[in-house]
């Protein structure tokens, strides 16, 4: 196997085509669309694996649009909380689908839209206001949201619009789609008659361990029988990569002040793990016991960058750290990749992966030129 100087990104694609596995096979026993979100992953060189299986994506963005026609060779069903002309002449171009935040951004942009020679299929995106994500920067339904249209706003469908979409979840079970369900059939179901689709957005963490797929199918089965009209598509994001691949780091030193240990590693939250920051949440350490135990020896792990708060902690481990030592921070894939800096101008982690009969590739290798013509 080859011999990778961290720090590196790997993804696995028995990994990938495990979760591949499961959506499709939602999908087909539901009898609806599942599309994938490049806000996740658009690690595009792992695409020709999910060309295989029929998927195709959302793009909220030119350059995501783009992406889907390039490296998944489908249009886009293209979501973007607000137009411009430019951008609207691009997302012409590319998509099938175009979901608009507001009805005045539609009748804005209508004209441009029935003027296209390719029929694009229009939709609204409402905000039923049902919350079931705890964490207020993840959630598109908190109180002041910027995202779509609430019930109280909508006296009726205006023309030409062909389908609604929501976006209510982060994470989330089939119980909490249930849940949304409710609310989104009580404030818009008098407009469903009229329409041909109806997208229910992400947040459907379907490959995570314990989430039960027959409950999601019965709920999209339901859902159809009350709605035969309507075609009905989900856009996950991080179920397409959940725990699909990992960030080997090494530790390059180890402080000590006010009686806490940190070890210093070879990546960054702040660049490389954003998410632990932002969310916040504390990554598993391969390396690490399951718990914190003091009684064992413990740290912080803090990244190489300037940036004072560029840490996480405490991790517990059977025995000290040492110089040299290589972490692997887990599910390292999602949300993950996408994301990323090159802050302070830190080695950015390669892009590896890891072929199903064992045989590594990177995929990407970073360098001064990377950071430099970032400011070019």
């Amino acid at each position: 196997m080859m011999n990778l100087n961290t720090p590196y990104y790997i993804v696995y694609e028995d990994k990938l085509r495990h979760n591949l596995d499961i959506i499709t096979d939602v999908a087909n026993r539901a009898g609806v669309k599942i599309i994938m979100a490049f806000k996740a992953n658009a690690l595009w060189k792992t695409f020709p694996i999910f060309r295989e299986y029929g998927i195709s994506s959302t793009a909220s963005s030119v350059n995501e649009m783009r992406l889907a026609n390039d490296e998944l060779h489908c249009k886009a069903h293209t979501y973007c909380p607000a137009y411009t002309p430019d951008t609207m002449r691009a997302f012409l171009q590319g998509s099938s689908h175009i979901t608009f935040n507001s009805v005045a951004q539609y009748e804005r942009f209508k004209a441009a839209v029935d003027a296209s020679p390719c029929h694009i299929s229009c939709g609204l995106r409402v905000n039923p206001m049902c919350s079931v994500i705890d964490t207020d920067i993840y959630n598109p339904s908190c109180p002041g949201s910027r995202f779509g249209v609430t019930a109280d706003q909508l006296d009726y469908m205006p023309e030409g619009i062909e389908g609604l979409h929501f976006h209510a979840l982060c994470e989330s079970s089939s119980h909490d789609l249930e849940k949304v369900l409710v609310a989104v059939e009580r404030q818009f179901g008098k407009f469903m008659p009229q329409l041909k689709w109806i997208n229910m957005g992400g947040g459907h963490l379907m490959t995570r361990k314990g989430y039960d797929t027959d409950h999601l199918v019965g709920v999209l089965k339901a859902f159809k029988q009350r709605h035969p009209n309507l075609e009905v598509i989900l856009e996950p994001g991080s179920a397409f990569c959940w725990q699909t691949g990992d960030l080997e780091s090494t530790v390059v030193d180890i402080v000590e002040n006010s009686g806490i240990k940190t070890a210093i590693v070879d990546v960054s939250f702040a660049d490389h793990m954003p998410d632990c920051l932002e969310m916040p949440y504390k990554p598993a350490i391969t390396q690490a016991l399951s718990e914190v135990d003091h009684s064992k020896p413990t740290y912080r792990i803090g990244g190489n960058s300037c940036l004072s708060g560029d840490y996480v902690g405490d991790w517990s481990f059977e025995h000290p750290l040492e110089i040299g030592q290589q972490l692997t921070f887990e599910d390292m894939n999602h949300y993950t990749t996408v994301k990323t800096t090159m802050f302070n101008g830190l080695q950015h982690p390669d892009l590896v992966l890891q072929h199903s009969d064992g045989t590594r590739e990177i995929l990407r290798h970073f360098d001064y030129e990377d950071y430099k013509n970032r400011m070019d």
